[in-house]
């Protein structure tokens, strides 16, 4: 189908061009400044920035990223649009950007924000296949502005997510978890990935906001991520079947932010018929120790906080603290 370029955001003080490659280090400057200034969660480094326009053969930087230059050329805005083929039951656009902080409050966020919804309009009517479709974006709990800007845009808190943390120090000593002889830890490179990959699809079918991850995807953004922490992360099997799966990986570039250092629980997943058995904190355990014997500070996760699951309960038994939170904002296309 055709589609209709869409007007750019309305900022007299800038113009307005998709995002290229040549762009990256002026843009991950742009995002450091955004990143520092509101103490997000996540960092991201330039080779993240280069994943978000090449990573994934479904990737159109051209259509679906806008940078806004001031009149010397510097990048003082962005914003990105995306759409994960493989959906089956809610497709979903995925929203991110943000505005330079001496730019803000000339009403350029909100502008950004009209361009990214009604572009994640375009491209799920393009999708074509009548699934309910929705445009999703994370904010930082503590950044109220953000808050404000998604709330007066008409998009709603779903979903509340917190980050956790346990440090691991001889006093805290990481828990001894028993599995019964007929299942068995081995490390993740042990275990075909695609048979961990439909563990994860199974595991997660319920989970809400989840989607079956592609081949594409799984490889791309799992086994392929340059964070993975193979030696960090396990599988539990049941002679040959996957039963259950931790993947965990090494975020160094937020480690100076935080002011420690930690191996983060990326995945944790038990398939149903295998749910009950202590499989979850034995894997949980054994990356812990993962952690420890590579002189990490610290183990950390995130948790949807109503997952129906009791991964909340679970965690906090394994001496998890609640850190940061983050919201899940949601408006229906």
């Amino acid at each position: 189908m055709t589609t209709t370029p869409l007007a750019p955001p309305r900022s007299a003080a800038m113009t307005w061009r998709p995002i290229t490659l040549d762009d990256v280090p002026a843009w991950h400057d742009l995002v450091r400044t955004v990143e520092q200034f509101d103490d997000t969660a996540e960092r991201n480094t330039a080779e993240d920035l280069v994943d978000t326009l090449t990573d994934g053969s479904w990737k159109n930087p051209a259509s679906d990223t806008l940078l806004g230059l001031d009149a010397d050329g510097v990048p003082r805005a962005f914003g990105v649009v995306e759409v994960r083929p493989g959906d089956t039951r809610t497709v979903r656009a995925f929203c991110w950007g943000g505005v330079h902080p001496q730019w803000r409050g000339r009403g350029i966020g909100r502008e950004l924000l009209r361009w990214q919804e009604e572009r994640s309009r375009q491209k799920v009517a393009a999708d074509a296949r009548g699934l309910p479709a929705v445009v999703r974006v994370h904010a930082d709990e503590h950044v109220r502005p953000a808050r404000r800007l998604l709330e007066r845009a008409g998009f709603r808190p779903e979903r509340w997510f917190v980050d956790m943390t346990r440090p691991l120090v001889a006093d805290r000593p990481v828990p001894e978890v028993s599995l019964d002889p007929a299942l068995r830890i081995v490390p993740f490179t042990e275990a075909p990935a695609e048979a961990v990959r439909l563990a994860h699809n199974e595991s997660f079918a319920g989970h809400w906001g989840s989607e079956p991850r592609s081949v594409e995807d799984w490889q791309r953004s799992v086994v392929g991520s340059r964070y993975l922490r193979p030696d960090w992360s396990f599988v539990v099997l049941e002679g040959e079947e996957v039963a259950g799966y931790t993947i965990a990986s090494a975020y160094e570039q937020d480690w100076e932010a935080q002011g420690y250092t930690c191996g983060w629980t990326d995945l944790l997943g038990v398939r149903p018929r295998w749910r009950r058995r202590g499989i979850a904190p034995a894997l949980l355990a054994a990356s812990m120790r993962a952690f420890a014997a590579s002189g990490m500070d610290r183990a950390d996760l995130g948790v949807d906080t109503e997952n129906g699951s009791g991964a909340l309960a679970l965690y906090t038994r394994l001496g998890y603290q609640a850190d940061r939170k983050g919201i899940a904002y949601t408006k229906d296309l």
